[in-house]
C-alpha cells in the first residue's frame, strides 16, 4: 500500500513536466481538466495558475462524486489530485521552449505525460479530472468511459482555438496528437508491466521441475494428466503462470533438471488474482 502511494506521487512528476515544459510555452492545450486549466490560464492572460484552477474544479468534482462513486475512488483520487497540483506548482513553466520545434515537443510531452499516468493506473490511482466526470456519466447512463474521456478531450482541445494566444488548426491539431500519444504511451507502459506469460513443460522429471518451480521462483504449478498420442503413453504437464520477467529463471531452472524437456511458452493478454493483478470489482 505505501509503495503503491510513493509510485503515485512520482509517477505525476512527469505529467507536470510535460504540461509546464513541454506545453504551455507552445501554447498548445492537452485534453482533460488540465486542459481547461490551460485555457482559463491563457483566457485569464496567465493570472490563473494551473495548479491552482486543477486543485479548485477536481475539489468541487470530488465532492459530487463522494456519494455517487463511493469513498474508496474519491480518497485516492484526491491523493493524486493533490500531488498533481504539488507538481504544477513546484514545475516552473518555462518562458522559453526547452524544445523548440512544437512538434517534437507534443510528441516528447506525450511520452513523458503517458509513462507518467501508466505508473499511475497501474497503482490504482487517479489523477482527477474528467476521470470523474466519466463515472459519474457512466453511473447513470451506460456510455463507456472511454467514448465520454474522448468527446470531453474534443470539446476542450478544440475550444482552444477560440483563445487569442492558440487561434490556430495547427495548435488544436497539436493538442489532438499529444493526447494520441499520450494514451498510446498509457497502454504500452500497462502491457509491459502487467505481461505475463503461460508454460506448458512436458517432462519425465516433472515432480522435480513443479517442486523447483514452487519453491526457487516461486510460482503456483498446476500438473495435469495427459497422453502422448503417438506413444499411447501417459505423461504429466505442468502448466505454470508467471509474470514475463520470470521466464528466463524458469527455462535456466528446466534445462537444469532435466535438458531434454519440452517446453511451450505463451503471452497472455491479462492475469488476475493472488501474485498478479488484483480482480476489479
Amino acid at each position: 500500500m505505501a509503495k503503491e502511494f510513493v509510485l503515485i506521487a512520482l509517477g505525476l512528476i512527469p505529467y507536470g513536466l510535460s504540461v509546464n515544459q513541454m506545453l504551455v510555452p507552445h501554447n498548445i492545450v492537452s485534453g482533460g481538466l488540465t486542459g481547461l486549466c490551460e485555457i482559463i490560464y491563457f483566457a485569464t492572460n496567465t493570472y490563473v495558475p494551473i495548479w491552482l484552477t486543477t486543485l479548485v474544479i477536481n475539489s468541487i468534482l470530488l465532492i459530487i462524486a463522494w456519494r455517487i462513486v463511493g469513498w474508496r475512488f474519491c480518497v485516492r483520487t484526491l491523493y493524486g489530485v493533490v500531488w498533481l497540483s504539488f507538481w504544477l506548482k513546484v514545475i516552473p513553466i518555462a518562458e522559453e521552449p526547452i524544445i523548440h520545434d512544437p512538434f517534437m515537443a507534443v510528441v516528447i510531452g506525450g511520452l513523458l505525460c503517458g509513462v507518467g499516468l501508466g505508473v499511475l493506473f497501474m497503482n490504482n490511482g487517479s489523477s482527477g479530472g474528467t476521470d470523474i466526470v466519466a463515472m459519474i456519466v457512466n453511473k447513470y447512463r451506460h456510455v463507456p468511459m472511454g467514448r465520454v474521456l474522448l468527446y470531453c478531450d474534443l470539446v476542450i482541445i478544440s475550444s482552444a482555438y477560440f483563445l487569442p494566444n492558440v487561434h490556430s488548426i495547427e495548435k488544436v491539431l497539436f493538442g489532438l496528437c499529444f493526447t494520441f500519444m499520450c494514451s498510446t504511451a498509457v497502454d504500452w507502459i500497462m502491457r509491459q508491466l502487467r505481461q505475463s506469460v503461460q508454460f506448458f513443460i512436458f517432462s519425465s522429471k516433472y515432480a522435480e521441475i513443479a517442486d523447483a518451480i514452487n519453491t526457487r521462483i516461486p510460482r503456483g504449478v498446476t500438473i495435469l494428466e495427459g497422453e502422448g498420442w503417438y506413444s499411447k503413453k501417459p505423461m504429466h504437464v505442468i502448466t505454470v503462470l508467471a509474470k514475463k520477467n520470470e521466464s528466463n529463471r524458469i527455462f535456466s531452472l528446466v534445462h537444469e533438471i532435466d535438458p531434454n524437456a519440452f517446453v511451450s511458452q505463451s503471452e497472455t493478454i491479462g492475469v488476475f488474482g493472488q501474485g498478479f493483478d488484483p480482480i476489479q470489482k
